[in-house]
C-alpha cells in the first residue's frame, strides 16, 4: 500500500511539473505585454493561485472541526516555502542574483504577514476577530501592489467612461493575448488539481505512519501543497527570472498566515492543543526567515553554501519536532 501511494506521488508530481512549465511561460508572455510589473503578477497573481491547495486544506478542515491540521500545513508550507523549496531550487540552479529595490520592502512586509497569527494566537486561540484582522492585512497587501494602476484608471476616466473603456480592451484582445490566458488558467487548474491529489494521497500515507495531525500538516501536507511554488521556483531560476521567484516565494508567505488562516479561523477558531509543537515551528519560522533574509541582504544574491545551510536548518527543523 505505501508504495503504491509513493508511486502515485511521483506521477502527479510530474504532472505538477508540467503545469507550471505551461504556467510559467503563459504569465510570461502576459507580463511582457501589461503595465503590470513581473514581480506583481507572480507575487499576486501567481503566489495566490498556489497557495489554493493550502486553502483547500484549510477550508476542508476548519468544516471538520480539525483547524490544527491547516495551522499545522501553513506554518510548515512557509518553513518549507524559505528553507526547502528555496534552498534546494538555489542550490540546483546556483547562484541567485537579486535585482531592483522591491526586496527591502516586500521582505519585511512577508516576514511581517508571517509572524502576524502567530501573535495573534499567543493567548491559545484565533478566533473570527483575529480571521478578520488577517483578511484585512491581505487586502491591504494585494490593494498596495495595484495602487498605481488603479491611479492610471482614474485617469482614463477622465477621457472616457471606465465601462466603455474596460469593455472595449476586453473586446479587442488579440488572439495570441486569449491564447495565453487560456494556457495560464489551464497550467493553474493543472497546478491545483495535481496538488490536491498529492495532498490526499500525503495524507493517507501519513495517516498509515501513526504521525500526529499537527506534524501531518506541519510537514507531509506542507511539503505536498508546496509542490507548485517548488516546480515554478526550479523554472524561473532556469528562466534566469529571479524577480519571480522571490515574489513567488514572499507572495506565498503573505496568502498562506494572512488569507488562508483568516479564512480558516472565520469559519473555525483556531486553539492550539500541541503547544510545544506550535512553539518550535513558530522559534523555526523566525530563525530560518532571519537568516534568509541576512543572507539575500548582505551580498544582494543567495548562493549555493547559503542554501545548503537553508537546508540544513529545515532538517533541524524536522529533527528537532519529531524528537
Amino acid at each position: 500500500m505505501i508504495p503504491g501511494l509513493l508511486f502515485l506521488i511521483i506521477i502527479f508530481a510530474l504532472i505538477l511539473i508540467k503545469a507550471a512549465d505551461m504556467t510559467i511561460v503563459a504569465i510570461r508572455r502576459i507580463a511582457r505585454d501589461s503595465k503590470i510589473g513581473i514581480f506583481t503578477i507572480s507575487s499576486i497573481i501567481l503566489a495566490l493561485g498556489t497557495s489554493f491547495p493550502e486553502l483547500f486544506v484549510g477550508v476542508t478542515s476548519a468544516i471538520e472541526a480539525s483547524p490544527n491540521l491547516s495551522f499545522g500545513v501553513v506554518i510548515g508550507s512557509n518553513i518549507a516555502n524559505i528553507a526547502l523549496i528555496g534552498g534546494v531550487s538555489a542550490l540546483f540552479t546556483g547562484r541567485v542574483l537579486i535585482r531592483g529595490d522591491y526586496l527591502k520592502r516586500d521582505v519585511w512586509i512577508a516576514f511581517l504577514a508571517g509572524i502576524s497569527p502567530v501573535l495573534l494566537i499567543a493567548d491559545g486561540t484565533l478566533g473570527r476577530v483575529d480571521g478578520l484582522i488577517l483578511l484585512s492585512v491581505y487586502m491591504a497587501y494585494a490593494t498596495g501592489f495595484f495602487k498605481k494602476r488603479f491611479e492610471e484608471i482614474g485617469k482614463e476616466q477622465q477621457e472616457e467612461g471606465f465601462v466603455y473603456r474596460f469593455l472595449r480592451r476586453f473586446n479587442h484582445i488579440e488572439s495570441r493575448k486569449t491564447k495565453e490566458f487560456s494556457r495560464l488558467f489551464t497550467g493553474i487548474a493543472l497546478l491545483l488539481f495535481s496538488a490536491d491529489v498529492i495532498v490526499k494521497l500525503s495524507t493517507t500515507l501519513a495517516e498509515q505512519a501513526k504521525i500526529p495531525l499537527f506534524l501531518i500538516g506541519l510537514f507531509v501536507i506542507a511539503i505536498g501543497t508546496s509542490l507548485p511554488e517548488f516546480a515554478f521556483s526550479i523554472r524561473t531560476l532556469t528562466d534566469r527570472e529571479p524577480s519571480m521567484f522571490f515574489g513567488n516565494i514572499l507572495g506565498s508567505i503573505v496568502a498562506n498566515s494572512t488569507l488562508i488562516v483568516g479564512i480558516t479561523s472565520i469559519i473555525h477558531p483556531i486553539q492550539i492543543q500541541a503547544f510545544d509543537l506550535y512553539l518550535t515551528s513558530a522559534i523555526f519560522f523566525v530563525l530560518i526567515f532571519l537568516t534568509f533574509w541576512f543572507f539575500i541582504r548582505t551580498k544582494h544574491r543567495l548562493d549555493r553554501w547559503e542554501a545548503l545551510a537553508l537546508l540544513i536548518l529545515y532538517f533541524a527543523f524536522f529533527i528537532v519536532e519529531f524528537v
